[in-house]
């Protein structure tokens, strides 16, 4: 993420965007998720927000990097969660073969269009041989701002299939839904879970 305008949103309202995701019920995809995960595997939490996806890895037994370039979000998960986030942008990641799983739920969406296949790259390089991808992101066309000034780049499913093929990933499951996001407003999502051969 290289918008300061996003970045200032999450700053000022990472609480209520904390309130927003913590449901306290168990959430299938990010288990599902861990399943695949060796016993105490080393995960990438990319783009952490408040940190409660992180902090369920940790419950489950992985080692976690909680990344964020939100200084108000790592706030809000040390405080809740006791964690440690990294405060740094997307292209911080610059690790080979040092983690069994990239979890990024709709944090790479806030990238600029022309930055997604160098992210992808690297967070190919970034996972072990046999490691998982889950990919998370809203469809659509186009960049743009939405109601709380955040700003977004929307794919479609045959665009995005092909920057994870064209980046050496293998997408194993494709999953499609709907929800409401933190402006009010209703949008389609799609959930890529890949590997990396």
């Amino acid at each position: 993420m290289s918008d300061e305008r996003t970045l200032s949103v999450y700053d000022t309202q990472a609480g209520d965007y904390a309130q927003l995701v913590e449901t306290g019920r168990p959430y299938p995809r990010l288990e599902a998720f861990m399943d695949r995960l060796p016993k105490g595997g080393r995960v990438l939490d990319l783009g952490c927000g408040p940190g409660n996806w992180a902090a369920r890895m940790i419950e489950r037994g992985l080692e976690v990097v909680a990344l964020d370039a939100s200084d108000g979000m790592a706030a809000v998960a040390a405080e809740r969660y006791g964690l440690t986030v990294r405060v740094a942008r997307f292209d911080s990641v610059t690790e080979t073969e040092a983690y069994d799983g990239i979890w990024a739920h709709f944090s790479l969406l806030h990238a600029p269009r022309s930055a997604m296949p160098g992210h992808l790259a690297a967070l190919y390089r970034a996972l072990r041989p046999g490691g998982w991808f889950l990919l998370a992101l809203k469809l659509g066309s186009g960049e743009a701002r939405d109601g709380k000034d955040r700003f977004y780049t929307y794919y479609t499913e045959d665009e995005l299939c092909g920057l994870l093929d064209a980046a050496g990933f293998e997408i194993v499951i494709q999953e499609h839904g709907e929800d409401v996001g933190f402006d009010g407003t209703p949008h389609e999502f799609i959930v890529l879970t890949a590997r990396k051969p």
